[in-house]
């Protein structure tokens, strides 16, 4: 009886050990975009759906709370780990869910799980000091559109140069029976009007005059676009800088550049390379660095300032901000992991965890919810080219004065017929309807027709 009470009483024991051993986890993390980011009272973010998603798998219940100096983790000057690194040594937090770099120095104090996203670095700077202008910089102050609606305005234009030589009378030579003005003669006097040089024969009735004023206002109006947008293109890039790489950065003095103390910072002093050895002694020469990440893409933001960051942090402000772009080059490949004491229980099954939620898909949809860009539809052209829009109302102008002249044309023809058809008594349908067909097939006009047209003054 005395044994089956001591039993009982050591069952009981162990229950309220194990109960007490059910506690919440201290989780710590930083507030950065997206990752962790305030809403209302709580937290949202990459790293909280993580977080809630490796949970459910573990088995675990925690509790969120901001690191209190706002680091990630490096150590100060005394040999102490600050940030959420120190924190999780000091026993402060039992795990750190944030973009937490996996580092030698860091994996010999903390453990740390599988990489849950790969990053490497890279450089983020405004795009007109990133882009490199091409060998067609004269083609960019009007953009395709524009340029599709010139060419077909330049042969809408001698089309209808053609054709009013051929309909209106006053442009048949009484010393020939054939128009010289030709389809190529057209093209021609056409090309002449859009480098305001001109090229004879120039047209003598009226109804060819208003074609050629509105040619010639068109290509005015035109060429003052041009040329402000082309001087506007040139400004801006004569003092623009093209970086493509830290080598680029490396060799010039125009632009400041700089990255945040931690991981970052640390590649480059510990690098072998002599390209980063010399970013790294510009760096801590220039006093260059930022405090945060949200300096750092303000400061790339306000230009003449390349930011070297964490790729993915990066492409974040590249979705966020359409005028930033981050550099193709990454280097220092490295992962985000999640951080733990020694000895932590929760260690390996967060591993696994990770693991199972990359094969399933679920980080990548994770990293499309948070990582979307409304950059995507915009036109990433020069900002120097003219809006279709803008020189609407100039082509609309060219569109009349060729529909005007075409009618003028007529007109003449008609008046011009009719007369004929008075000299000849024949009706001036059959008569309009023969002088159509002569012209429009370039043959010989009769010989009464001819006189008559030399009657006129």
């Amino acid at each position: 009886m005395l044994s089956f009470v001591v039993l009982f009483l050591a069952f009981l024991f162990d229950t309220r050990i194990c109960h007490a051993v059910e506690t919440e986890l201290k989780v710590t993390t930083i507030k950065q975009e997206p990752y962790a980011m305030s809403k209302d009272s709580e937290l949202e973010g990459f790293c909280m759906d993580l977080l809630f998603e490796v949970s459910k798998k573990v088995g675990f219940t925690y509790k969120v709370h901001l690191v209190k100096d706002g680091l990630y983790g490096r150590i100060d000057e005394s040999g102490h780990w600050k940030g959420m690194i120190g924190e999780v040594v000091r026993g402060e937090a039992d795990l750190a869910v944030a973009p937490l770099t996996l580092t030698a120095a860091r994996a010999k104090v903390v453990g740390m799980t599988k990489p849950f996203m790969q990053t490497g670095i890279s450089i983020l700077l405004r795009r007109d000091q990133a882009e490199n202008q091409g060998s067609f910089t004269f083609l960019t102050p009007f953009n395709t559109q524009t340029w599709v609606s010139l060419l077909m305005a330049y042969l809408g234009t001698a089309v209808c140069m053609f054709l009013i030589a051929r309909l209106s009378p006053c442009e048949w030579v009484s010393e020939s029976d054939q128009n010289r003005f030709s389809i190529v003669h057209s093209l021609w006097y056409t090309v002449g009007g859009l480098t305001l040089q001109g090229a004879g024969p120039h047209p003598k009735s009226v109804s060819g005059r208003v074609v050629s004023c509105c040619w010639w206002l068109f290509t005015l109006f035109l060429l003052a676009h041009y040329f402000t947008n082309l001087s506007s293109s040139s400004s801006t890039q004569s003092s623009s800088l093209t970086v493509k790489g830290f080598e680029d950065l490396a060799n010039q003095d125009k632009m400041e550049y700089g990255c945040m103390a931690g991981s970052t910072l640390a590649f480059f002093k510990n690098s072998s390379n002599m390209v980063y050895r010399r970013i790294y002694e510009h760096m801590e020469r220039s006093k260059s660095l930022v405090s945060s990440m949200d300096e750092g893409v303000r400061r790339a933001r306000e230009g003449n300032y390349a930011f070297i960051g964490e790729s993915v942090s990066l492409d974040l402000a590249v979705a966020r901000h359409c005028e930033l772009v981050r550099t193709h080059e990454v280097i220092g490949m490295r992962g985000y992991s999640i951080a733990a004491p020694f000895g932590s229980p929760f260690l390996e099954n967060l591993s696994l965890a990770i693991l199972e939620l990359g094969e399933a898909g679920e980080l990548e949809y994770l990293r499309s919810k948070w990582w979307g860009s409304h950059c995507l539809d915009q036109d990433q052209t020069e900002t120097t080219e003219a809006p279709p829009h803008k020189l609407k109302g100039l082509f609309l102008l060219l569109s009349l004065g060729l529909g005007l002249g075409l009618v003028l044309a007529l007109l003449e023809l008609a008046a011009h017929s009719r007369n004929t058809a008075a000299v000849q008594k024949k009706s001036c349908c059959s008569v309009l309807v023969e002088q159509l067909s002569l012209r429009l097939t370039n043959k010989a006009i009769p010989q009464e027709t001819n006189d008559n047209n030399k009657d006129k003054p």
